[in-house]
This record gives structure tokens, C-alpha cells and sequence, in this order.
């Protein structure tokens, strides 16, 4: 993906982001339960998270006493996070890209995004979190898997309507349960600043009617880019699908997983 392709294609989230609050699923709280420990996160420790979106990962850490900053490109993603983070004195939102962004006040115990790290600039990213680590804090980076898994025939049969509306789709694509674990081993060694990498994966499912499902796909980046015209066909085409051969609804299967290592000193 080029530079400019990854600006626009982050800047789409927010087009819609009441629609992304009420679709977009949360994490798992075992995710929550392993970070605190491997973070070692508690009351009063400072969390910075980037791409905070409305905020489904920020309230679990709010839950936990931290003191977070959380961060969104997009004014309209973070004035739902704010309503949704209101309780919480605790957190503080604020619009601004993580690249631009210039921190007051002590080092972050850890640093964290979730499925959001891949729309950062790679050649800033790694180092960019370290720097706003103390020396020993962690980054930690939570990505979202939909792999093999549910009801598959649909997947199956729903990658004829992709290559047939969205001529960017790579033929004969089939849903596995690899995650590409080794690509982000090495980004952390690249960057000589993090000691070794912890992995933690965590696997669920949810089921969707043609409804949910559709207005699910609105808030994945692709889906919003595509022209009206082949947007349109293509989810008519999922929607007979799960309407008339899978009898009204499709079960998708997820993983989370969870990368964390060490700042060095």
C-alpha cells in the first residue's frame, strides 16, 4: 500500500462514526486481563492509545484506573468517544494523528493500539512509540483476524461477489487461520528498541443477519471506498446470499491478538 493510498483509506473510518460505535465489536476481556498483567497496568498507570476509534478498547482500560490518552484522527470518532468516556476523569481524548502529535508531561507505562497500528507510517511508528515509553514500558499492539472458521461456505461463495464487483480482489481467496505472526516479530527487532515479543490470540464468533452484516462491511475501509455502483451490487449479492441460502443469518469468526514487548533501556 502506498503513502497516499494509506492516508486516504484511514481518514474513511470516520465518515460514519455513530455507524462504527453500534457495529464494530468489542474485545475480548481475557485480552484486557493479560495486558494489565504483562504491562503491568493498574490505577494511576499512563496508557497512551492510538486510533482510540469510539473507544472500544479505551473503556477497558478506564475500568482499570489507568490514566489514558487516547487519540483519533477523525473529530467526529472522537466526539463519540468522548460521550462514551464520559464517567471517566481519567481519560482524555483528543483529535490528532499519532504522527503529529507532540506529548506534555512524563513517559506512558505503555503505549497501545488496537487494529489500528497498520494504518501508522512505517518508517515512524516503531520509533516514534518507543520514544513515549519510559524505559521499561511496553507496546502493545492488538490486531483483528477474521479467519477460517463459522459458517465458511458463505465466505466461500461471497468471494465470487467480491471478484466480481471489486476488481481489486485477488482470485480464489480462502479464509485460513494464519496471522502473519513472524511480520511483526521482525518490525519489533528492526527497530532495536523493544526486547523480546509476547504473543497472546483469542478466538470468537459472532453471528449477523444480512442487516448487521452489511452495515458491518460499512465500516471496514475497502468497503467504504469502493465506487457506489459495484458497492452497491456487491452487497446486494451478499445479501441474497445470506438471505436465500443461508436462511437469514452468517456466523464470522474472529481472533484478537495481542503483541507486546519491552521498551529497553
Amino acid at each position: 500500500m502506498t503513502r497516499a493510498d494509506r492516508e486516504e483509506l484511514r481518514t474513511t473510518f470516520g465518515e460514519d462514526a455513530e455507524l462504527y460505535d453500534r457495529c464494530r465489536p468489542s474485545y475480548p476481556p481475557p485480552l484486557f486481563t493479560d495486558l494489565a498483567t504483562l504491562a503491568g497496568l493498574g490505577p494511576h498507570a499512563r496508557v497512551l492509545e492510538i486510533g482510540c476509534g469510539t473507544g472500544q478498547a479505551t473503556l477497558p482500560l478506564a475500568r482499570l484506573g489507568c490514566a489514558v490518552v487516547a487519540m483519533d484522527l477523525s473529530p467526529d470518532m472522537v466526539a463519540v468517544a468522548r460521550r462514551n468516556l464520559a464517567q471517566f476523569p481519567n481519560v482524555t481524548v483528543v483529535t490528532s494523528a499519532f504522527e503529529d502529535w507532540r506529548p506534555t508531561g512524563e513517559p506512558f507505562d505503555a503505549v497501545l493500539s488496537a487494529t489500528a497500528f497498520h494504518w501508522l507510517d512505517p518508517d515512524v511508528r516503531m520509533i516514534r512509540a518507543a520514544d513515549l515509553l519510559r524505559p521499561g514500558g511496553a507496546l502493545a499492539i492488538v490486531s483483528t483476524h477474521h479467519i477460517a472458521g463459522g459458517t465458511d461456505a458463505f465466505f466461500a461463495d461471497a468471494q465470487r461477489c467480491y471478484e466480481r464487483f471489486d476488481p481489486s480482489t485477488p482470485p480464489g481467496m480462502r479464509l485460513t487461520t494464519d496471522d502473519e505472526t513472524a511480520d511483526e516479530t521482525a518490525e519489533f527487532e528492526r527497530s532495536a528498541r523493544f526486547g523480546p515479543v509476547e504473543f497472546r490470540r483469542y478466538e470468537w464468533q459472532q453471528t449477523y443477519t444480512a442487516d448487521e452484516y452489511r452495515n458491518l462491511l460499512m465500516t471496514y475501509s475497502g468497503h467504504r471506498a469502493l465506487a457506489h455502483q459495484a458497492r452497491d451490487g456487491l452487497f446486494a449479492c451478499i445479501t441474497h446470499l445470506i438471505e436465500n441460502v443461508y436462511d437469514g443469518e452468517i456466523t464470522k469468526r474472529y481472533r484478537n491478538r495481542l503483541a507486546i514487548a519491552p521498551r529497553t533501556p
